[in-house]
């Protein structure tokens, strides 16, 4: 049997059993209290013929025909069953039955006749009755005898009966109302477990926890309302935030292109986000069953190691570039210092090379001799070669001075490349000709000073509070927004952080940035040039 119908039957067996019980309680009060009216009946009406001391003073003077007629004038008054009067010694003065008249009561007088009253229900010559007896004074108090006032016990039946009959409609109504709200409320469970049965309901469940926690993706359920359904560990680990179930979506701390999309219910695929120190992409799908709008779905992966990584090919991919672009210029350079040598000008081939190797590093100008680092001028030269490229001169500051190799090259080499790529990108596009861009690069200990400054239009008043925000861009278009973000989140994982400076009066933009930790301690002697900076 479906749990749906042992459901139904056991409320209607519960509210059956209910019902009987209270009915049948009903009864038995109003059987208590219909006995003890009647009773209280009988006994007044008891009270108010004793009460006539004409009817005492006949009892004493021993005129029976008066006692007969008065008790028979309140028994037709007051509808009762009898009332009958004795003498002092329980003899019958009168009764509703002549015969029963100057014969002894059938119980004992003694206890009325020595000044109480009695109720009670009982059975005699007339039946079963609710009686009350009281004595019977003279007007001096002397009790003469006793005055006994009966109802018959089926008026008390009926009057029963017509109550119960009515508690009995009531309660079956009342019944009738409790089975057709069990029905209502099993077919309201029924639609609301979708048909489900509790086993497979359990099942689904441990399904679902199995599947949650089980797997390495982030998953952020939202309901139709907006309110978060469904969170497990993985997504709270990777949004670094406590996410309670039933919260509302907009309220969450977390990126805001996540919060956009979770609030607009969008499809959207491989979106990257920043999320403190880790990189995300996220996937949302809205869900729908029956056309019945059910929220939404939004589940986050880690990127972070494969953005470093990705990072780390870009600058060997750009190493590789520039050392390419650079391979026909030292081609005609060996050719030609072949040849000197080859037609024994060997004085002309010594100029030739001390010419070389007086020139500046890469196409860096002079300052790259103060740059030690050679990950950083190969990367520099790389960007440098790109930018002419795109009609951009790119120019490493007089006054960097790097003595020391760089022990974090991927982080340096995110923040660096970020701010030069963005500053190459403003000047470009900037109204200011000839484009330029100006790289410094000065070391401190083991932590490394960068400073980039174009000469593009510079970033307007609007976005400078924003601009590391992820999502917001001054180059415009919906996949921008992001390389600023990251550059910051490199840079205080090391424990530093990036700022947009105040602007000269050239105009453009000056982006600093401090990077702590990602020198090596510089050794050896202190040539020249170091001595000089």
């Amino acid at each position: 049997m479906r749990f749906a119908r042992q459901a139904l039957l056991l409320q209607i067996g519960l509210i059956t059993l209910v019902t009987a019980i209270g009915f049948l309680l009903v009864a038995s009060l109003l059987d208590r209290n219909l006995t003890d009216q009647y009773g209280e009946r009988a006994l007044g009406v008891a009270r108010a013929v004793a009460a006539d001391t004409g009817l005492a003073d006949a009892v004493a003077g021993g005129s029976q025909q008066a006692v007969r007629d008065e008790a028979e004038r309140a028994r037709a008054a007051t509808g009762a069953l009898f009332v009958v009067v004795t003498d002092r010694g329980g003899v019958r003065l009168s009764h509703p039955n002549p015969d029963e008249i100057g014969e002894h009561v059938s119980t004992d007088p003694s206890w009325v006749l020595a000044g109480h009253e009695v109720v009670n229900v009982q059975r005699g010559t007339l039946g079963l009755s609710a009686r009350g007896k009281v004595p019977l004074r003279t007007a001096d108090g002397t009790v003469v005898g006793q005055v006994s006032v009966g109802f018959d016990a089926q008026h008390i039946e009926t009057a029963l009966l017509r109550l119960i009959a009515t508690s009995a409609a009531f309660a079956g109504g009342a019944l009738l109302v409790g089975v057709a709200g069990a029905a209502w409320l099993t077919r309201v469970l029924k639609r609301r477990t979708l048909g489900l049965e509790p086993h497979e309901l359990a099942e689904l469940v441990r399904q679902r926890e199995a599947v949650l926690y089980g797997i390495g993706e982030g998953v952020l359920a939202v309901d139709a309302a907006g309110r978060v359904s469904v969170c497990n560990r993985e997504a709270e680990r990777l949004l670094d935030t406590r996410i309670e179930t039933g919260s509302r979506a907009a309220d969450l701390d977390i990126p805001p292109r996540l919060r956009e999309v979770l609030l607009a219910g969008r499809p959207v695929s491989n979106l990257i986000t920043v999320s403190g120190d880790r990189v995300l992409v996220a996937g949302h799908r809205p869900v729908r069953r029956d056309g019945t709008d059910l929220g939404g779905v939004l589940s986050l992966r880690d990127r972070t190691d494969l953005e470093a990584l990705s990072q780390e090919l870009e600058s060997v991919r750009g190493m590789t570039d520039t050392l390419r672009a650079q391979r026909h210029e030292f081609t005609n350079r060996l050719h030609t210092l072949s040849g000197l040598l080859q037609t024994e000008r060997h004085q002309e081939a010594v100029e030739y090379v001390q010419a070389l190797s007086t020139g500046s590093v890469a196409g860096l100008g002079p300052a790259a001799d103060a740059v030690r680092d050679p990950y950083l001028v190969a990367f520099l030269s790389a960007k440098k070669a790109g930018a002419l490229e795109r009609g951009v001169e790119l120019e490493l500051g007089e006054t960097s001075w790097v003595p020391s190799a760089v022990a974090a090259p991927v982080e340096v080499v995110t923040v660096v490349g970020n701010l030069v790529d963005n500053a190459i990108d403003a000047a470009r596009t900037g109204s200011r000709r000839p484009a330029r861009v100006e790289v410094d690069l000065l070391a401190d200990g083991t932590t490394l000073h960068v400073s980039v400054v174009d000469n593009g239009d510079g970033v307007s008043e609007a976005l400078r509070e924003r601009i590391f925000t992820e999502g917001v861009s001054s180059k415009g278009g919906g996949n921008q927004g992001l390389g600023l973000a990251l550059c910051r989140q490199a840079a205080r994982s090391l424990g530093g952080d990036v700022r947009l400076a105040e602007p000269d009066g050239a105009g453009g933009a000056v982006f600093v940035a401090v990077l702590p930790g990602v020198l090596e301690s510089a050794t050896g002697p202190v040539d020249e040039r170091e001595a000089e900076l």
